[in-house]
């Protein structure tokens, strides 16, 4: 009798033990499981993090050396048609000094030479120049290879009218400016534009800067020659390959870091701070 009693007492106490167990393991499952989930979604949040911050990477200066030091640098020589404001240094260099054709009442800072000849206000500095014009050279180059281009070919070559946004521009030809044309962005923003061809700004035009923008931050990497028309204003540093060219009454805030001449006629050109 007593174990009659007994047997179906151990087996409800046995039944009892069984589904506990069962009920801790669910729960650690279900623990396990979330700690998987959450590491799944911290590893979506690093990754796209990162891939954030790839987006966003920095375009960099072009960094010009002692040739920054000049608001004109000139491998071949500088002319003026008078009276032409310059503001800043201006050098020539290898070619001799008697290659700069222009008054020293045009010229608001230091003329460099290679030699004593050309203007009687000129300084000679033979190895500061050859220094300068390496730089030049090599900030050139330097514009000339940066990758992955934010723009190609904007407007088949044709900017005019257009407000440009901060980056790296490529054109595998030529670039015309026939109407105003605007920079937009903040004081740290870089603009580099490669053409491959010539780069004209038709008379009359300007570019203007806005949000802070600044000629110095803006570099215009140019194979061919540059010209810019009469009464036209323009924006940044040019690096030319070959020979700038401001027409009467044309201006500049910014650098002409020519591998040939640089000629004015009755021009401005300022170098930015």
């Amino acid at each position: 009798m007593k174990l009659k009693i007994i047997l179906p007492a151990l087996t409800l106490v046995f039944i009892g033990l069984m589904s506990s167990c069962e009920k801790d393991e669910l729960n650690d499952n279900s623990a396990d499981m979330n700690a998987s989930v959450e590491n799944t979604a911290d590893l979506s949040i690093d990754n796209s993090s990162k891939k954030s911050e790839d987006s966003k990477k920095i375009l960099k200066v072009v960094n010009l050396g002692v040739a920054g030091n000049f608001a004109i640098l000139s491998k071949t020589g500088i002319t003026s048609v008078y009276k032409s404001s310059i503001t800043g240094d201006i050098g020539t260099s290898p070619i001799t000094g008697a290659a700069m054709v222009l008054d020293c009442g045009e010229v608001t800072g230091n003329v460099y030479s290679v030699d004593a000849a050309g203007p009687a206000c000129i300084t000679t500095s033979a190895s500061m120049l050859t220094t300068a014009i390496s730089n030049m050279q090599t900030a050139y180059t330097d514009a000339a290879g940066r990758n992955t281009p934010d723009f190609v070919n904007l407007g088949a070559g044709n900017i005019g009218g257009k407000t440009l946004t901060p980056g790296l521009y490529k054109f595998t030809s030529s670039v015309v400016i026939p109407t105003d044309i605007a920079l937009a962005g903040g004081p740290d923003d870089v603009w580099i534009f490669q053409v491959s061809g010539n780069l004209d700004m038709s008379s009359a035009v300007n570019v203007t800067l806005s949000g802070g923008a600044q000629a110095k931050n803006i570099f215009w990497q140019v194979a061919e020659a540059v010209t810019f028309g009469t009464t036209s204003h323009f924006e940044g540093n040019v690096l030319s390959q070959t020979a700038i060219h401001l027409r009467t009454g044309a201006s500049i805030n910014g650098r002409l870091l020519a591998q040939t001449a640089a000629t004015l006629q009755k021009s401005t050109v300022t170098m930015p701070q």
